[in-house]
């Protein structure tokens, strides 16, 4: 089946699932539970509030909120209202998620009340208080308007509840009008990802791309009417969004967002709700499995697990089979650029295959590493999901697409006869955080502001938790005396904590090569 042509936009996957499974359970949060005919009413209704509001279509609308119901509704209001939307990571700061709004030029934010004892709205008044703008932001001129999720908003700020009523004399021939003007080539969303530059690029993928990525997905990993997804991956990240909302859209499955990944919430949602499908890094099943209390929770019900976004033990897969009896566990790869899926393992691959690679190319694409069978190489995709390119960077855009298609993924991987592509190293440098990706240069960057530092680099170490953590090699500016805990304590306060780096080390001097770049692999063996 091809998404992209049955439904031709995200909008009109959402009318679909309305009508087919109109009384079915769509979102469960807390003692809320809503039907799929409801969901799409809410849906249109935030879109009728978002044209009220201005918003027009190719409009950017970002979105900085942590897995709730509120936030599957304004999001998909926002798209059905012909905006492509900006999700902004839930970890960062208040000048990192600035950058973002400035850079896409978002016209209309809906942003979280307090969330983990943090104002979002105070924290980026901290950052844009102060601008040319008239808007709630005025250090973000182009930012219009900003809607809090919340009953209550500061001066200058909209509630959810008012947002809405704006709406309301905007019918549903409007939306539909505006609707029926998206195309599959459309631009749906930009996600934001940082790379060796240091600073945050956004990729830009389309409504078309969308559907037939997580269609191909949602048949690969068997997900069906009925199942019950537990949505613990972020919806500002691909695999929640896409893999989690659009999909559940797809199949007629029940979304329950979880805002925080904590092991004794899942347990107890997966037991209370009858979870069936429960995808994530696999730090989140390996807590799962070692929960002291586990054997006091109903976990029968779980039945299909797909993790990936970190070395994956065999002895994992083995303990979900027979521990918990999951029937199917699969393994991926993907990143933003390639729509967030490049290959998947399948149904029925072995467990060994599933453990040490990441499956093969999805239908429709091809990947390539620039090596014989079984030497590691440069990896390399090209398909219908490569990204248009980053968004209004056609330098960024040249550096990693060229114009045969090949999408060059900055990752190192081995490939077996079988065409399973098993990743072994990172161009990048980049490390993953418990599901993370951290980029050491905007580490590196973020550090370098510390006024006792004169020098830094950041690499991944092993870390039994997270998997990986960051570990930052300091050179003290003269006469310094800041502590590996000084700087830990101001890191937390200036970046997500993903990237904080848990391990500082004072060294003398980096080690350079001749063109005085620093040689982390000798780092990597002090």
């Amino acid at each position: 089946m091809r998404g992209d042509l049955e439904w031709g936009s995200i909008p009109g996957l959402v009318r679909s699932a309305a009508t087919r499974f109109a009384g079915r359970e769509a979102v469960v949060e807390g003692r809320t539970r809503i039907s799929y005919e409801e969901l799409g009413a809410r849906v249109e209704r935030a879109a009728a509030a978002c044209m009220a509001s201005g918003v027009r279509r190719g409009d950017r609308v970002a979105i900085w909120a942590p897995n709730t119901l509120d936030w599957i509704v304004s999001a998909l209001g926002a798209v059905s209202a012909g905006a492509v939307l900006v999700p902004l990571n839930t970890r960062y700061k208040g000048s990192e998620a600035a950058y973002v709004l400035e850079r896409s030029r978002a016209r209309l934010l809906f942003v979280t009340g307090t969330f983990l004892g943090t104002s979002y709205v105070a924290s980026l008044r901290r950052a844009a208080g102060d601008g040319p703008g008239e808007g709630p932001l005025p250090g973000l001129p182009h930012l219009e308007q900003a809607v809090v999720l919340a009953d209550d908003a500061p001066a200058g700020f909209r509630t959810w509840k008012d947002f809405l009523a704006g709406g309301e004399g905007v019918g549903t021939a409007e939306v539909l009008r505006r609707e029926a003007a998206l195309s599959g080539s459309s631009p749906s969303d930009i996600i934001f990802t940082s790379g060796t530059t240091g600073r945050p690029k956004g990729v830009v993928i389309t409504h078309a791309q969308t559907l037939r990525a997580y269609e191909v997905w949602s048949e690969l990993a068997g997900l069906r009417r009925g199942d019950r997804y537990l949505i613990v991956n972020p919806f500002f990240h691909t695999f929640g969004y896409k893999a989690g909302i659009v999909a559940c859209l797809m199949r007629g499955a029940t979304m329950i967002p979880q805002p925080v990944f904590d092991v004794d919430t899942v347990l107890a949602n997966v037991a209370s709700e009858r979870v069936s499908v429960l995808p994530g890094p696999p730090t989140l099943h390996q807590s799962l499995l070692d929960h002291p209390s586990r054997e006091a929770y109903d976990l029968s019900a779980l039945r299909l697990v797909v993790t990936g976004a970190a070395v994956v033990p065999l002895r994992l897969v083995e303990r979900l089979r027979s521990e918990l009896g999951v029937g199917t566990v699969l393994t991926a790869y993907g990143l933003s650029e390639a729509s967030g899926i490049v290959t998947m393992c399948r149904r029925g691959d072995p467990p060994s295959v599933i453990a040490s690679t990441s499956g093969r190319a999805i239908p429709g694409t091809e990947i390539r590493v620039d090596a014989p069978l079984g030497s590691p190489g440069d990896v390399l995709v090209r398909g219908f999901n490569v990204m248009r390119g980053y968004y209004e960077d056609e330098a960024a855009t040249a550096e990693v697409l060229g114009e045969d298609g090949w999408l060059r993924t900055g990752d190192v991987g081995v490939t077996d006869a079988d065409g399973n592509l098993r990743i072994t190293d990172r161009i990048k440098d980049m490390f993953i955080v418990g599901g993370f990706n951290a980029y050491p240069a905007e580490i590196e960057q973020l550090l370098g502001l510390h006024p006792d530092v004169a020098d830094v680099a950041v690499i991944g170490v092993p870390d039994g938790r997270l998997g990986e953590v960051g570990k930052a090699f300091v050179v003290r500016r003269a006469g310094a005396v800041v502590t590996a805990d000084d700087l830990i304590a101001w890191s937390r306060r200036e970046m997500a904590n993903y990237k904080v780096p848990r391990v500082v080390e004072f060294v003398g001097e980096l080690p350079r090569n001749a063109s005085g770049k620093v040689v982390k692999g000798e780092l990597r063996g002090w």
